[in-house]
C-alpha cells in the first residue's frame, strides 16, 4: 500500500496534463501512486496517459465515459489504495515537498481529517483581480479556528490543494452532486462532522487561472448556487433547534441569502443594517433594524442565532468587533456567511 494516492480527474486535459504529471515526477516523497480517471476525454488525453503509464510504475488510468466531476472523483477514490488521498487537477502544478509534507503533517496530527497548504495563481498575467483577493483571503486561513470561523463565507479550501484522510471522506458519503461545487459540499459536511482541517505555511500547489476553468464555465459554481449549498448545510448546522434568525445586512447578500433560507423554513425575525435609508423598513417582509435594536429583539427569543452577510470588504471585521462588544460568540450565537 503506497502512502499518497494522488486523484486527478481528467476531461480533454491534453494541453495541461504532461506538466501536471511532470510536475508529480518530481516529488520528493517516493511511495505513492497516480490515479488519474479520463472522464470521456475527445482530445488525446487518453493517448498522453497511456504513454506516461509506460513510463511511470505509479500511474493507474482508469477510463470512464464522460460523467463529469463528481462521478470521475468517485470512481477514482474507490481505485485509491493509500490511507491520504491527495487531489490536483489536470492543469495545476504540484511543488516538489507538497506530498510529503502534507502526509507527515496527518502522521503528526491524527484529529486533521484534511490538511491544505497555501497556493499560487498562475500565470501571472491570468491572474485577474478577483482571484487575487480571493487567493489573499485563502492564504490567510492557516488553522482550523480560521477555517471554520470562514467556511460559510466560500470555499475556505482549494481543491487542488487538499490531502485527505480517505476513510473520513468516504464515512461522510464521498463526493456528492447537489447542483452545487462538489468540494465545498465535501468541506461543509466535514465540518458538520466535527472533522478538523488545517493548512501548511509553504506555498505547495500552483492553481492555474483560465477563462475556461470548470469554476468558471459550470453554472454549479455560480453565486446562487453557493448561496443554496450555504442555506442547506446552515439548515443542518448553525441554524437547527434555532427559533429566530436574524440577517446582519439587508442588501443583495442578505436579500438573496434570506431567500434560500426561507426557502427551507428558516426561522427568519428581523435584518440589522447600518444603512439609514433601509433602517425602518422591511425586507422580505421582516423590519430592518438599527445595530442598536438588535440586543432588545436578540432578548426576544429563547435560542436566537445571527448570520452577518455582508459582502462589502472590511465589513466582517467591523461587524466582529461590534458583535463581541455586545457579548455575542462567534461559532455558537453568530456566524459569518458572506
Amino acid at each position: 500500500m503506497p502512502d499518497v494516492s494522488v486523484l486527478i480527474p481528467c476531461y480533454n486535459a491534453a494541453a495541461t496534463l504532461e506538466e501536471t504529471l511532470t510536475s508529480l515526477a518530481a516529488q520528493t516523497l517516493a511511495d505513492f501512486e497516480i490515479v488519474a480517471v479520463d472522464d470521456g476525454s475527445q482530445d488525446a488525453t487518453l493517448a498522453l496517459l497511456h504513454a506516461w503509464e509506460q513510463r511511470e510504475p505509479r500511474l493507474k488510468v482508469v477510463v470512464q465515459p464522460h460523467g463529469g466531476i463528481v462521478q470521475a472523483l468517485n470512481a477514482g477514490l474507490a481505485i485509491c489504495q493509500a490511507p491520504y488521498v491527495a487531489r490536483l487537477d489536470s492543469d495545476d502544478l504540484a511543488y516538489p515537498e507538497r506530498l510529503a509534507l502534507q502526509a507527515a503533517f496527518l502522521d503528526d496530527h491524527p484529529e486533521t481529517c484534511l490538511v491544505s497548504c497555501r497556493v499560487e495563481g498562475f500565470p501571472a498575467g491570468e491572474v485577474r483581480e478577483g482571484f487575487r483577493v480571493y487567493l489573499e483571503w485563502l492564504n490567510g486561513l492557516l488553522s482550523d479556528t480560521d477555517i471554520r470561523r470562514e467556511i460559510f463565507v466560500e470555499s475556505p479550501l482549494p481543491h487542488p490543494s487538499v490531502m485527505f484522510r480517505r476513510q473520513w471522506v468516504l464515512n461522510v458519503g464521498g463526493y456528492q452532486d447537489h447542483g452545487w461545487a462538489e468540494d465545498y459540499d465535501l468541506w461543509l459536511r466535514l465540518y458538520l462532522e466535527g472533522g478538523h482541517f488545517a493548512k501548511l505555511e509553504p506555498t505547495l500547489v500552483a492553481w492555474r487561472e483560465h477563462l475556461t476553468r470548470l469554476t468558471r464555465q459550470d453554472g454549479r459554481y455560480s453565486l446562487e448556487n453557493f448561496l443554496r449549498a450555504k442555506a442547506h448545510y446552515l439548515m443542518l448546522g448553525p441554524l437547527a433547534g434555532r427559533d429566530a434568525l436574524i440577517i446582519w445586512g439587508a442588501g443583495m447578500m442578505g436579500r438573496r441569502l434570506a431567500k434560500q433560507l426561507q426557502r427551507l423554513h428558516a426561522p427568519l425575525a428581523a435584518f440589522v443594517d447600518i444603512d439609514p435609508r433601509k433602517i425602518g423598513r422591511t425586507r422580505r417582509g421582516f423590519p430592518i433594524l438599527a445595530p442598536g435594536e438588535l440586543m432588545d429583539w436578540w432578548r426576544r427569543y429563547q435560542n436566537p442565532v445571527l448570520l452577518a452577510a455582508v459582502g462589502a470588504r472590511g465589513a466582517r471585521c467591523l461587524i466582529r468587533e461590534r458583535l463581541n462588544d455586545l457579548g455575542l460568540v462567534e461559532g455558537h450565537d453568530w456566524w459569518s456567511s458572506a
